[in-house]
Order: structure tokens, then C-alpha cells, then sequence
């Protein structure tokens, strides 16, 4: 584990003191102060996951937890103004790759103030500057954010042939290297090691999540329905996601096609980002089979009427094809909403095990049954899943208990430091 030995550790620590569930560490040493970084390529909401679980590790963090992020953003960049801790933009030459020359040498210079450092994000230049600046003087994580999917390998070939020069050169030893290699389920962790034939890491599960919601309130409704005054008295299922081929947004909408018919009284909202201008041949399916005005898409909803929807919506649908874990699926369960998921999310055996929502495959088919069952619930059923939803929210996806479990895994290197 980074080149310490727990041996001292151990002796160190009275035989009676009550251990960590994660760590099996004395939860007592946990309590005392740490200072925690998080690398990432940009903090920019629109990036997607990376930068939204650097704000919410930050925004949840223990109180005895000091944050800092280092990102290859310009110095003025936007999405740097409202940020819940301090920043260090180091700006970039290649904004894909997220090269900066100044990394590897602040990095440096800065690795000894801090307790643990946590990488967010494969394939780009931080995740190598972290290896080269950090391997054997600092302990850093690698959280991997579902980019080890084999799904990703099947869609695009050609790009994962080129991954392999940047995984044998870099990628696979910066992992290696890593005090952690963090997942996010279990079978996120077991699909990780189908991507390339060379993995050896010390892998750890670390759920994300989100906080409780406050109750959504009259105000919050309304909100809403300045986005979509359709909904007022309607019942409506919730897809809320980016407009995307990976969502599997056309098999939604298809297979709604098919159902609406018998079912008059619900609609069916998509909200979200539509960064590939998809959306205009989605509505033409809707409008071919005349239910254009049942199908509806209020755009990016934020603050209260994205809580207007959850409270208002009978269950959250979401037919991805792959889906590292899905912030939007946890949030309806807290709001405690039923959720009808594809296999491919990687939390949907952990829904099924829980009974607060229904999976099927990510084919029409699998779209269209996951409909039906759900239409032919009676409402004693639902009203039991919407109990299990806030219930498994509660056990599995609060992020401020995952947040402090994640980072205890930097509290035995740290006290075995201390000790020195």
C-alpha cells in the first residue's frame, strides 16, 4: 500500500478501538484534520462526471476535510467563479488532452501538503502528470469514472486502438501506481478489467450519490411549468439526461409510440442538454404518430424545477446502453421515485435486489416491457417502491457518508506518516 508497512500502525492503535467499516482502521484517527486534492482536466459543468463529483466531494466533505482542486482550465474561465473550494487553474495547450506544461512542476512542489490526492478521469494528460509528480512521495487515487468500459471498446474501435499506445506508455502504470483505483460499483469494477488484457491495480468501491432533497415546494411546481405549462394536471414519466444515442432516448420515445394509445392520461418528459442537435428527429417520430403534444422537452432543468420534476413525475426512466452510474437515477430516489432502468447502468442490479424499480435490456423490446410492467403496477406496488426508493437512497447513496468513506482510504498513509 504506497510503500508503507501497517505493522507499526497496528501497534500503535489499542487492540479495543472501534474500527472503520471501510478502512478497518480506528475510526478515531479519522477525525483529525486532512488536506485532500482532486486533479481534473477542467471543472466545467458541461464535462459531465469528473467535475461534478469533484463538486460534490467538496461541496460534502467531513467538516475536518480541506479541499483544494488543481485543473488545467484558463485562469478566467467561467466555471471557475462559483467553485466550493480553492482552485488552481494552470491553463492548457491541447484542451482535449488537457496539457499543462506547469502541472508536473506545481504538482511538485506543492505534493507535501497534502494528505491524499484523488485523480478524476482517464486519458488525458493529468492522470500522467499525477504518476510522474506524485508515485512514491504522495498517495493518489485514480477515480475512473466508467472510462474502462468495454462498452466503449465496442463502440469505437478505432479510438481504443489508439488508447493502447497511451495505456502501455502511461495509463496502465499511473493505475498501477495508484494507492486506489476507485469504482463506483461492483460491476463497473469487474467490466473495467474486460477493456485491455493488462490490468493489475488495487481496485476500491466508492459509491457516489447526492444529499436528501428539501420537499419540493408550490413555488417549485410552478417553476416548472414555466419550462412546460402541458404538464400542469398531467401524469408524466421523467427521462433527465443529455439528449444522446447513448441514453437510448430514441427507444424511449419508440416505445411510448407503441403504449401511449392505452395509456391517454400520461406523458412522457425529456429534459436535458441536446449537444448533438438530435432532438429535431426525435420529435419526428412523435409528431408521425401524433402524440407530439404528450411528448415534452423543457431543456436543461436546474435548481426547483429539477425538483419540480422528480416530485411531480410517477417514476424516472433511463434506457441507457452504458451508464457508469447515473447522479440522475440516485436523485430520484431520493426523491423517492420508483426508477426503470437498462441492464446496462451499473447500478441497476442494486435497484432490482432493492425492489425500488424494474430493469430490462436497452432494446425496444426491453424499453417497451419495462413500460408495461410499470403501467400494469397497481398502485400498492408502486406506492412500496417509492418507500424502497428513498429507503436505498438512504443505505447507499448519500454522498456525504460515501465522501468521508472514500476519503478514509488516505487516513491509515497518513497516520503511519505522522508517526514517523
Amino acid at each position: 500500500m504506497s510503500g508503507f508497512s501497517d505493522m507499526g500502525f497496528h501497534r500503535r492503535i489499542h487492540a479495543t478501538s472501534r474500527l472503520d467499516p471501510l478502512t478497518r482502521r480506528p475510526a478515531a484517527i479519522l477525525n483529525t484534520l486532512m488536506r485532500i486534492l482532486h486533479i481534473v482536466g477542467t471543472m466545467s459543468p458541461d464535462s459531465g462526471g469528473p467535475a461534478e463529483a469533484v463538486r460534490m466531494m467538496v461541496d460534502y466533505a467531513p467538516p475536518n476535510v480541506t479541499s483544494e482542486s488543481v485543473s488545467c482550465d484558463q485562469p478566467n474561465a467561467p466555471c471557475l467563479a462559483s467553485l466550493p473550494c480553492t482552485t488552481h487553474a494552470l491553463g492548457s495547450t491541447n484542451p482535449g488532452f488537457f496539457h499543462s506544461p506547469q502541472l508536473i512542476p506545481w504538482l511538485r512542489a506543492n505534493r507535501s501538503r497534502f494528505d491524499g490526492v484523488i485523480v478524476h478521469g482517464l486519458w488525458t494528460y493529468p492522470g500522467y502528470a499525477a504518476w510522474r509528480a506524485l508515485a512514491g512521495h504522495t498517495p493518489y487515487a485514480v477515480f475512473a469514472h466508467g472510462m474502462l468500459d468495454p462498452y466503449f471498446k465496442r463502440r469505437f474501435p478505432l479510438k481504443h486502438a489508439k488508447k493502447w499506445l497511451f495505456w502501455l506508455s502511461a495509463q496502465y502504470w499511473a493505475l498501477r501506481s495508484a494507492h486506489r483505483v476507485l469504482f463506483t460499483t461492483a460491476a463497473e469494477r469487474d467490466l473495467a478489467r474486460h477493456s485491455f488484457w493488462l490490468h493489475h491495480w488495487k481496485a476500491t468501491l466508492a459509491p457516489l450519490g447526492t444529499e436528501p432533497p428539501l420537499p419540493a415546494s408550490p413555488a417549485d411546481h410552478e417553476t416548472l411549468y414555466t419550462h412546460a405549462p402541458e404538464l400542469r394536471g398531467r401524469r408524466f414519466l421523467l427521462f433527465l439526461g443529455r439528449i444522446d444515442p447513448k441514453k437510448g432516448c430514441d427507444l424511449l420515445i419508440k416505445a411510448f409510440v407503441r403504449l401511449a394509445h392505452k395509456h391517454p392520461e400520461v406523458d412522457l418528459v425529456l429534459a436535458g442538454p441536446d449537444p448533438l442537435n438530435w432532438k429535431p428527429q426525435l420529435i419526428a417520430i412523435a409528431e408521425r404518430a401524433g402524440l407530439a403534444n404528450r411528448v415534452h422537452w423543457p431543456g436543461m432543468l436546474k435548481g426547483p424545477a429539477k425538483t419540480a420534476a422528480f416530485d411531480l413525475c410517477e417514476a424516472f426512466i433511463l434506457p441507457s446502453h452504458q451508464e457508469n452510474f447515473g447522479i440522475a437515477v440516485v436523485e430520484a430516489l431520493a426523491a423517492g421515485r420508483p426508477v426503470l432502468l437498462s441492464d446496462k447502468i451499473n447500478i441497476a442490479p442494486d435497484i432490482a435486489l432493492d425492489g425500488c424499480g424494474l430493469v430490462s435490456t436497452d432494446t425496444l423490446n426491453g424499453t417497451i416491457q419495462l413500460l408495461e410492467h410499470w403501467f400494469a403496477l397497481p398502485s400498492t406496488e408502486r406506492a412500496k417502491m417509492s418507500t424502497q426508493a428513498r429507503a436505498t437512497f438512504a443505505a447507499r447513496y448519500n454522498m456525504r457518508s460515501n465522501t468521508a468513506a472514500i476519503l478514509r482510504i488516505f487516513a491509515p498513509h497518513r497516520h503511519h506518516a505522522e508517526g514517523r
